[in-house]
């Protein structure tokens, strides 16, 4: 990756700079073995969260570079992965404010795991699948906005937006009409609650294999 300063060397697999913390495949891990051993006394001390902030910075390089070469499959897993560290941080975090300066992040970082999912979805499932994965991911981005009281402002907001321009263009692409979930919502909506079973049955089919 090709940064201001020269480039950036990463592995594929594991932790992008290939080392190992505390012996694991990466920091995350080390640190969770770590709380799971402490208990509910665990909080991450100040190099921890240096550590942490490594990781964090590495996994973000690493999941623009997937996106653009389109390895859909490795993105989702960085994406994860940094989720996965958010979620640790505001279990764990040693103050609030540490824990808000990477919370800030988690509609980005939910974004572009939407963005890979849909696209990883449409080349192994087809268009409808991928639309529906884009709800998913809206639907997600929007339990954000509510949890920080910021409902108001989810349809502005601009990862939003291109979401849903991204799931209009597929529908036009495709010449596709509503999807199941909408199908499913309008047989809720008319009490047709026979169609809406067999509706029910086949999205959870579907979902059963969309990342």
């Amino acid at each position: 990756m090709r940064i201001e300063m020269g480039l950036l060397q990463m592995e594929v697999a594991g932790r992008p700079d290939g080392e190992h913390p505390g012996g694991m495949d990466t920091c995350l891990e080390w640190l969770q073995e770590l709380a799971k051993a402490q208990g509910e006394s665990f909080k991450l001390n100040e190099q921890q969260c240096i550590e942490i902030d490594r990781e964090f910075l590495q996994y973000y390089h690493r999941r623009i570079c997937c996106l653009a070469l389109r390895r859909f499959d490795l993105a989702v897993a960085d994406s994860d992965h940094t989720l996965a560290l958010m979620d640790f941080i505001a279990a764990h975090s040693p103050n609030p404010q540490w824990s808000v300066t990477h919370e800030q992040y988690r509609p980005f970082a939910i974004f572009h795991r939407t963005q890979a999912a849909a696209m990883l979805a449409l080349g192994n499932s087809g268009a409808e699948t991928a639309i529906e994965t884009i709800e998913q991911g809206l639907k997600r981005l929007r339990r954000v906005f509510v949890k920080f009281g910021a409902e108001e402002q989810y349809d502005q907001d601009e990862l939003v937006r291109q979401l849903n321009a991204m799931k209009e263009s597929l529908r036009e692409e495709y010449k596709l009409g509503k999807t199941l979930a909408e199908q499913l919502a309008d047989a809720v909506a008319g009490e047709e609650f026979e169609r809406a079973a067999r509706l029910r049955d086949e999205i959870a089919k579907r979902r059963g294999g969309l990342p």
